[in-house]
């Protein structure tokens, strides 16, 4: 949560306060932003319009509201409007298709004048959660080759393991991340699939 002060100097254009919220909220809503898009280069427009878009309506924010759900919102709003063009452009139903009408539960939500944390926020917090349970060798692979974008054969190197190994940590790191998930979240299977691809 920033403090109040920060917020009102992001209002004003203060660069500082714009760079320490950058900060502090790019990895969350990096994770957040690949629940909806799986393409890299999209996920990091997505965000970069994000930024732009509350630096140039800086004005309109609410210094006794909060920071954090101001960017999902602008962020959600972009990721369904990019998920709805796709799905107009798309001669045939596809999995994007299912995405967007299951993500629509997720879409109901106006956390704009609320303080308490949005099922977004949860869900990306959860996934960390469930990455942190792996044991300690899956987990550096998860993260090296999910998460940072690693080549498997990269990640086999640098740890000293056989490309199957890095496989194999990577199938078993999905199914039991997949097991948490399905379990908290259980109307949300086609979000959770496709978060782990």
């Amino acid at each position: 949560m920033f403090s109040k002060q920060t917020v009102i100097e992001l209002k004003k254009g203060n660069p500082k306060a714009f760079k320490e919220v950058f900060t502090v909220l790019y990895p969350r809503l990096k994770s957040y932003c690949k629940l909806f898009v799986s393409e890299t280069d999209k996920v990091e427009d997505l965000i970069q319009e994000t930024f732009i878009s509350v630096w140039d309506n800086k004005g309109s924010i609410k210094v006794n509201k909060s920071i954090e759900s101001y960017f999902f919102v602008i962020l959600r709003n972009k990721c369904l409007n990019h998920l709805k063009k796709k799905k107009l452009a798309a001669t045939q139903v596809d999995l994007d298709m299912v995405k967007v009408e299951e993500l629509q539960f997720l879409y109901q939500l106006d956390f704009t004048d609320k303080e308490e944390r949005s099922l977004e926020e949860e869900l990306v917090d959860s996934l960390k959660l469930a990455i942190n349970d792996l044991p300690e060798k899956m987990k550096k692979v998860f993260t090296l080759c999910k998460l940072e974008g690693r080549k498997q054969k990269e990640v086999a190197e640098e740890l000293n393991i056989s490309i199957k190994m890095v496989e194999k940590h990577i199938a078993n790191a999905k199914k039991q991340i997949r097991q948490k998930l399905i379990k908290q979240y259980p109307t949300l299977v086609v979000v959770i699939m496709m978060i782990l691809e």
